[in-house]
């Protein structure tokens, strides 16, 4: 059992590590150009928080909540990003239920927008907390990066960082094990070709990007800060399953108490850290508990995209989180009394 844990969490750990290589590179690419589209009307703003929310990772989620300690974003856009949002959470979604996860993104994204319009409709006049507005904070600031410098690709790897070295390592040794059907499925399949695929995409990012990047967004920010949380979330999230319906045999009384674990989701869904959601992911893709829960938990939680509301607005963080937990409720509630 413990391997077996051991195995499924290093799959999804690398999953993880790859997508967020993946779009941290987008994201610096792109220039926050996405950031700047925000800036408009209120319809246009909760379309575009909610895209951002949905995006996996915590990019798009920490884009609005720096818009909004700005005053350039309004309330209701801020709860459609983080009822949308689902954090690094998300690429652990797409690795386990990739179809169902599609559908989880784009209730979300309805939910979120519903869930917006209707917090301005009720708080929109309301003064903003008067911390906000006052401060220099910037959660990613834009940043011009020159990612393929063909010029210097050579000195590069002439002088290799220890980060580089490590990560195209690491990224050659997941194909390799991916091949030999060490890791993911035994044949090959569209799983096996999309995890080569993406590693070999990881591979190339560590192998072109300048030190700057590679140091400060890749391996301070991606290796360092996520993937130890994301794999002992994932690792302790599995392991508890398996205690909990093979050794104590729990899963008829989760069954039975569907309302209680409503309410445990969505109150666990308060905490602003990656990693609890992971629990109620892997109670569902177990079918121990239904969709309609799944999805509650989801509405509420929002990794950590809200950790630098908590560091400026206390209240605002409370008042965003509340909104968070009625919607959570109503719609698992409503779900469940439908059969969903």
């Amino acid at each position: 059992m413990l391997q077996q844990t051991m195995t499924h969490a290093v799959l999804i750990t690398g999953f993880v590590f790859m997508m967020m290589l993946i779009i941290e590179y987008l994201n610096v690419l792109s220039r926050g150009v996405w950031q700047s589209g925000l800036r408009g009307g209120r319809w246009r703003q909760y379309f575009l928080a909610a895209f951002l929310g949905a995006t996996p990772g915590c990019l798009g989620a920490f884009a609005v909540v720096s818009l909004y300690l700005h005053r350039e974003v309004s309330l209701g856009a801020l709860v459609v990003a983080m009822v949308a949002t689902s954090g690094d959470e998300s690429f652990v979604m797409l690795s386990l239920i990739p179809q169902k996860a599609a559908i989880v993104f784009v209730l979300l994204f309805v939910v979120g927008i519903a869930a917006g319009y209707f917090t301005d409709a009720l708080f929109g006049k309301q003064p903003a907390d008067p911390v906000i507005g006052h401060n220099t904070f910037n959660v990613h600031g834009q940043e011009i990066c020159h990612c393929f410098p063909w010029g210097n690709l050579r000195r590069q790897w002439r002088h290799c960082s220890s980060a580089r070295g490590v990560l195209g390592c690491t990224l050659l040794l997941f194909v390799f094990a991916v091949c030999c059907g060490q890791l993911g499925p035994a044949n090959w399949n569209w799983l096996r070709v999309t995890l080569v695929v993406l590693a070999l995409v990881g591979f190339f990012i560590v192998a072109t990007v300048p030190d700057h990047f590679l140091e400060e967004h890749l391996w301070n920010h991606v290796v360092k800060d996520h993937v130890p949380k994301v794999f002992l979330w994932t690792f302790g999230a599995l392991l508890l399953m398996s205690i909990l319906v093979d050794s104590l045999h729990l899963e008829g009384w989760i069954q039975n108490n569907q309302l209680i674990i409503l309410m445990i989701a969505c109150l666990v869904g308060l905490i602003p850290e990656s990693g609890p959601h992971l629990l109620f992911l892997t109670l569902f893709v177990e079918g121990t508990i239904p969709f309609s829960i799944f999805m509650a938990s989801s509405i509420v939680q929002d990794g950590h995209g809200m950790l630098p509301l908590l560091a400026e607005s206390r209240r605002d963080f409370l008042k965003v989180k509340a909104i968070n937990f009625a919607v959570g409720i109503l719609t698992g509630f409503t779900g469940y009394t439908l059969g969903w």
